[in-house]
């Protein structure tokens, strides 16, 4: 299908105008390096909802967990589930307002800045800064994978002017504006995103005969389900995979666990708690924020599951079939051919809004991380924002440099892998840190490392699903995994964040009241 060609470029003129105009508005109100990195502490609740999902949902949930959806049915809908629980409800309630009370106490400005004065420990923010700056980039170029495939089917611009025209363009107003100018464009691109995917259910269901009509061709397609799929436990699109079955560790620990847990301890998501002025500010967000999660993860999973239905019904082929085996492709390939050249127009403004939104957040967390916390621990960001631009320069530069290392249908793995990274390395000692009046610093480095080293381990020597391409394993013992299935099925974050959980938890009960040299601060002040 052709999309007319002026319709898109005033389009895209337009959208591009306001996001520019909104980033130098954070420019013009960017005035300290508490500015750039903390927005002033004073952002408006609904500022604050919106960036956070919009920071939260990106291409990799549209896209990759989308096509992840058609590939491996309905069962993600568990994901917006937890997305919804922990990430919203869980999240704000119980980790929000202690954060921001200890940030503002602390005067801390990163989340590794927050762990190191918390704990009293330059381990803690070097660490911490360490791990942002090494695995966010695995993340962030799967943002720009998604962006430019998109653009590449769409626009039929090629793949490498796509991608480096996607970061450069984020960069641009993330490196001036700072989190000011990442926030405004967030809110902006959000609502943007909730207006493309409303409509993109609503299509979809017309398309297909209705709710009812749908769900049942789904279900009735079952017997479709290709024979390698369903030797490995897959029983249709509407119906979980067999319990303990390949499929069903890659879906429930991986892509539901993995990222439904994964959500609680992202760095770039903790300092929008850090934002806002008052508790209050929070609650209201809390509220917006919840429905904003539903609609972008709960559409992405039932359409991408769905497009087999459409698919089959206009050339007798399920979803992976038609996209080449690609699960990245499917769901632009979908828009492409299934939705009216409007709607085209919307969804790539949508999936636009939904790539730089979060990329725009993990420029600045990285870059914000690379110079305050593990070159200088501090120092830069108190007496320079250039210094801070000049990390996120080079952090999209490294960003892009993995992106076109990275194989195909890596989206949805990807960023799996960074959230049960993050899960395992920061969530234990992130809650006892914000919530515990006298957390250890011996207890958070022991947590932090056996949980970042755990993780490390199993995804180099035992989880195939990393294992095996790696080929670490392969090269030093001759074999792809140390461990057979099931332990080569179960993703490092169920090793990894239990471990780190108990660890921290032995010794913080052994050091309470001896090892904590930080301020009295938690839940309760």
């Amino acid at each position: 299908m052709t999309v007319d060609t002026l319709t898109l470029a005033v389009a895209t003129v337009i959208y591009l105008a306001i996001t520019i105009a909104l980033g130098y508005l954070g420019y013009r109100r960017t005035k300290s390096s508490e500015d750039y990195l903390l927005a002033g502490r004073k952002q408006h609740p609904v500022v604050i909802a919106l960036s956070y999902g919009a920071t939260f949902i990106s291409t990799s949930a549209i896209v990759g967990f989308g096509g992840q959806a058609a590939n491996l049915g309905m069962g993600l809908i568990w994901l917006t589930v937890l997305n919804i629980g922990l990430g919203i409800l869980i999240a704000f309630a119980v980790f929000g307002r202690p954060t921001r009370r200890l940030g503002q106490q602390l005067g801390a400005v990163t989340f590794p800045d927050l762990m190191g004065k918390r704990y009293n420990s330059p381990f803690m923010q070097y660490g911490t800064g360490i791990v942002i700056v090494l695995g966010m980039p695995l993340y962030t170029a799967a943002i720009l994978i998604g962006g430019a495939r998109f653009i590449e089917t769409t626009l039929g611009v090629s793949y490498t002017t796509s991608l480096l025209a996607f970061a450069v363009i984020v960069a641009l107003y993330v490196v001036y504006g700072g989190l000011i100018a990442v926030m405004y464009t967030d809110a902006f691109q959000g609502v943007i995103m909730l207006a493309g995917m409303t409509v993109l259910l609503v299509l979809t269901y017309v398309y297909l005969g209705g709710v009812n009509a749908a769900h049942a061709a789904l279900d009735a397609m079952t017997p479709l389900v290709p024979e390698t799929l369903e030797a490995q436990g897959m029983q249709g699109w509407t119906t979980m995979p067999d319990l303990g079955s390949p499929i069903w560790y890659t879906l429930i620990t991986t892509l539901v666990l993995g990222v439904g847990i994964g959500v609680l301890a992202q760095p770039q998501l903790v300092v929008r708690f850090m934002c806002a002025k008052d508790d209050r500010t929070l609650n209201r967000a809390m509220a917006a924020g919840g429905p904003f999660l539903l609609m972008m993860t709960g559409v992405a999973f039932t359409v991408g599951a769905l497009t087999n239905v459409w698919f089959y019904r206009e050339g007798g082929q399920i979803a992976i079939q038609a996209a080449g085996g690609n699960v990245d492709s499917i769901i632009p390939l979908y828009i492409n051919q299934a939705m009216p050249d409007l709607f085209i127009v919307v969804f790539m403004l949508t999936l636009l809004a939904a790539a730089m939104s979060t990329l725009a957040s993990l420029f600045h967390a990285m870059g914000s991380a690379l110079v305050c916390d593990v070159w200088s621990r501090g120092k830069a960001c108190v007496h320079s924002v250039r210094s801070n631009q000049v990390g996120c320069v080079v952090m999209m530069v490294a960003s892009v440099g993995i992106a076109f290392l990275m194989p195909g249908s890596i989206i949805a793995r990807a960023t799996a892998m960074f959230m049960g990274l993050c899960a395992a390395a920061f969530l234990p000692i992130f809650a006892v840190g914000v919530l515990t009046r006298r957390p250890s610093p011996l207890a958070a480095k022991a947590s932090f490392l056996a949980g970042t080293l755990s993780w490390l381990l199993w995804t180099f020597f035992v989880h195939a699903a990393e294992a095996k391409p790696i080929g670490i394993s392969q090269a030093l013992f001759g074999v792809p995994t140390l461990l057979g299935a099931p332990w080569s099925l179960i993703d490092p974050i169920v090793i990894a964040l239990p471990l780190s959980a108990v660890v921290i938890g032995v010794v913080q009960a052994l050091s309470v009241g001896t090892a904590s040299l930080a301020p009295e601060a938690g839940a309760g002040e």
